[in-house]
């Protein structure tokens, strides 16, 4: 790979890691808040910066008070769980499944909840037909999938009438796109995408019919003690004044009120999705001007601004392995390979923590990468 001349510039910050991504620009721990670290979380130190990133949570958001948040364990991924084994089996359910993490929820629905789900599958790099959605059910679906760089365009296809409950798996989509929140009644996230925060919480947003149905429905099988919700028949309201189920990492939380703190600096949710949009626009610069990287999704109207999954021509798994290890021992991108369950490709983080000029500045360093490789296999 010597002999190919390397790009004489690299991105300042090389972190294209799709989760647990960028941290925020002028990052740094010694900037954090460090009065409530060794101090319980239930004293009155720790609920107040619980309820404090809460509070930032829904300045940020613009989330009405209609909605809920809490603090739960286990990252989106224990949020989105927390969801599903509290409320569905109801009424019929119906999945979305185009990526990894939306046929994830289909396995648990299936095997563990032992429910006979409606599914509606997509290959990757496309969206299942959303007009074919019967929202007598409870619906199930990400609203930007990670893994396939494929986002719901809208919330035009979800009806205000609904029957069923809405369930938004929207871990890389908060923070960087307009949800309406009227038509989603559970969403999840986790502080590791948009935001750049660490992993191992998830936060639970309920709406008003979600509150409803927990407090007036009782799932037939027995419920961990992590995923419990209700107690004597009433929503447990704590939780979602920062009195959360279990100990959660106070260090994580000050992270995540850093992170937040800098969204308002930068404008808010309109700051965060204005950079958002830059970095996918400028990363679509760079697949335009070459003829051997494509879109996974073709359609650019549900393409994802913050997961850009790429395809490269020619390329197969080995081949991906290679080429982001050579830029990774460079320093000039840090895990950009695609996710392991989708076709061989590339992955682009380009959520608001990323800086522009690291995407453009990336562009280069991709040529030497595909030559390089290629010459090399």
């Amino acid at each position: 790979m010597t002999d190919i001349v390397k790009p004489a510039a690299k991105p300042a910050r090389p972190f294209f890691s799709s989760g647990p991504c960028a941290k925020p620009p002028g990052y740094s721990p010694a900037k954090l808040a460090t009065e409530s670290l060794g101090r319980s979380h239930r004293a009155k130190i720790g609920k107040a910066r619980l309820q404090y990133c809460i509070d930032l949570m829904r300045e940020v958001l613009g989330l009405p008070d209609t909605h809920r948040i809490g603090i739960v364990p286990g990252s989106d991924t224990g949020a989105f769980e927390m969801a599903m084994w509290t409320m569905l089996g109801a009424r019929g359910v119906t999945t979305l499944a185009w990526e990894s993490f939306g046929e994830g929820w289909v396995t648990d629905a299936v095997k563990q909840l032992k429910l006979e789900p409606t599914i509606h599958r997509a290959d990757y790099g496309q969206l299942p037909d959303l007009d074919k959605v019967d929202f007598a059910d409870d619906v199930l679906f990400t609203w930007n999938g990670t893994t396939s760089g494929v986002r719901v365009p809208d919330g035009e296809w979800i009806p205000a009438d609904r029957e069923g409950l809405t369930f938004a798996d929207a871990t890389s989509a908060v923070f960087a796109y307009d949800i309406p929140w009227d038509k989603i009644d559970v969403a999840t996230f986790s502080w590791q995408k948009v935001l750049g925060g660490e992993g191992g919480h998830g936060v639970l947003i309920l709406g008003p019919r979600a509150v409803q149905r927990l407090e007036e429905y009782t799932p037939a099988w027995p419920l961990p003690k992590v995923f419990r919700l209700v107690s004597k028949g009433k929503l447990t309201e704590g939780v979602f004044k920062g009195e959360t189920i279990n100990t959660p990492s106070m260090l994580a939380v000050e992270d995540a009120i850093f992170a937040l703190e800098w969204a308002k600096d930068v404008g808010g949710l309109e700051g965060l999705k204005a950079r958002c949009t830059a970095n996918a626009h400028a990363l679509d610069k760079i697949v335009a001007q070459r003829d051997w990287l494509g879109h996974l999704a073709v359609d650019s109207g549900i393409r994802s601004k913050t997961s850009v999954c790429l395809t490269v021509e020619g390329a197969d798994e080995a081949f991906i392995k290679a080429f982001a290890g050579a830029l990774e021992k460079e320093g000039a991108a840090y895990d950009v390979a695609g996710y392991r369950d989708a076709p061989p490709g590339l992955r682009i983080w380009c959520g608001a923590t990323v800086e522009t000029a690291d995407i453009e500045a990336l562009g280069p360093w991709l040529d030497w990468a595909y030559a390089a490789t290629k010459a090399a296999s």
